[in-house]
Formats: structure tokens, sequence, C-alpha cells
């Protein structure tokens, strides 16, 4: 059984909705609730983990179940990325190249073990995991370089999200008029939706003077939870299944 989301505009919306949620729930944990970095990722990584159990055991795709896993590849990807680069002081750019690299080093497995990469069409165990590790470490790399973008490249929040939602939109240009591999398109895609959604996290949780819109962690959680709960209810509504068909 195909246990993974139908790739459609709805889907990259919730995608953007969840990995900012990811974000400003990440913060809360560590930083609002001042758990700390350490101790905030292992206790997301913990809940990613039984999350992933579940994922893994059900023997059907639940759009819920599959954008929980997603959120909590996000809130563990934040705390981990702060981690490594605010308390161990590997800094941001170090921090993004260390998880390209970790990336292309998963990519590069599951391309070899699998024989291709699709996202359309998983139905072994060995696939998935593949899948949500890849995930995983495309929202912490996402997190690294959207603080990267934001804090030392001089773009500030605004301008880091409008770098990327460019980025973006050059992507989606690339999908409707090339015919470039749709599988190639996807993890750029996915890899930047996070970046876009961690600088615009930030951009509603920072205060004013540095930026941001000042609507704090829990507000700005809160009001991007609600959406994304909506856009599962619609999408369900809408009958939007997993995809079928190979990549």
């Amino acid at each position: 059984m195909n246990k993974v989301a139908q790739v459609t505009l709805a889907f990259w919306v919730m995608k953007i909705c969840a990995t900012t949620l990811g974000e400003t729930a990440g913060d809360l944990l560590s930083m609002t609730m001042d758990v700390g970095y350490a101790w905030s990722s292992v206790i997301l990584l913990s809940l990613f983990l039984i999350s992933l159990f579940a994922q893994i055991r059900s023997r059907e795709f639940h759009p819920v179940l599959y954008w929980v896993v997603i959120l909590t590849t996000s809130t563990a990807g934040t705390t981990m990325s702060d981690f490594m680069d605010r308390t161990l002081e590997v800094g941001y750019a170090k921090g993004s190249l260390i998880l390209v690299a970790c990336l292309v080093v998963v990519l590069g497995a599951w391309r070899f073990s699998q024989g291709n990469l699709s996202v359309s069409n998983i139905r072994t165990v060995k696939a998935e995991l593949f899948y949500w590790v890849a995930i995983l470490f495309s929202n912490t790399l996402g997190t690294a370089l959207g603080d990267y973008l934001a804090d030392d490249s001089g773009l500030g929040f605004l301008g880091g999200a409008a770098l990327i939602g460019g980025l973006i939109a050059v992507i989606t240009l690339l999908a409707y008029t090339t015919r470039l591999n749709r599988i190639l398109l996807f993890w750029l895609a996915f890899v930047l939706t996070r970046p876009f959604g961690a600088t615009f996290g930030d951009l509603l949780t920072k205060p004013t003077d540095k930026g941001g819109l000042n609507f704090g962690t829990i507000g700005s959680s809160a009001v991007l939870a609600c959406l994304l709960v909506a856009m599962i209810i619609f999408t369900r509504k809408k009958g939007a299944l997993p995809q079928q068909e190979s990549a």
C-alpha cells in the first residue's frame, strides 16, 4: 500500500504551513518555555520516532498521521539545527553545508538501495524509512539555511523569504514548462520550502525592531495549527488520496 500524500498544490501549501508551524513550535519549546535546544531536540526527536513508528506500522495512507510525521520532522529539525548552530557554535553557514552533505548521502544511499528516488510510489518499509530520514534532514537543513539568510546574509526576514520564494517560483515554472526530472524538482522544492517556512516563521514571531511582526511563538503556532488542520479536512473532503503511479 502506497502511504505518501499526492503531490498537488494543496500538498505544498500544507507543507509550508507544517514547516512554518515546526519553526514556531520548536522555538516555543526551546526558547519561550526555556527548555533549551538540547532537551528540546531529545523530546522532539522522540516524538518524531513515535509518530514514524505509527506511520510505518500503518497499513494504509492516513492524512492526519502523515502530516503529524511531517510536523514532527519540522519541529525536531528546528531545535536540532539551533542546537548545532548556536549551542555547539558551528554557525549557520557551516551547519548548512554539513546538513547538505548529510542529505546528499541519504539520497545517494536511497538511490543505490532502491534504484530510484520516487516520492509518489513508496511501497516498502526500507523506501519509506529513506523517505522520512531525507525529510528530517531537509527540514533541519531548511532551518539552518533560513537562519543564515535572515541573520548572517544581511537580507533579513523579508529578504530571505523573498529570495527563497523566488527560487520556489522558478522551480514551479520549470515543472510546468520543461521536462526536467520531476523527482529532482520535488526535492529541490521540498528543501527550499523549509527555509521559506523558517524565515516566514521568524517573520511572524520576531519583534518589530528585528524585522518581525511580533505575533509571538504561541499566537503564530495556534494560527498555523488551525490552518493546517483546516487544509487536512479540506483535502480529505476533496478526496485527496496518495498517488498510485510511479514518478
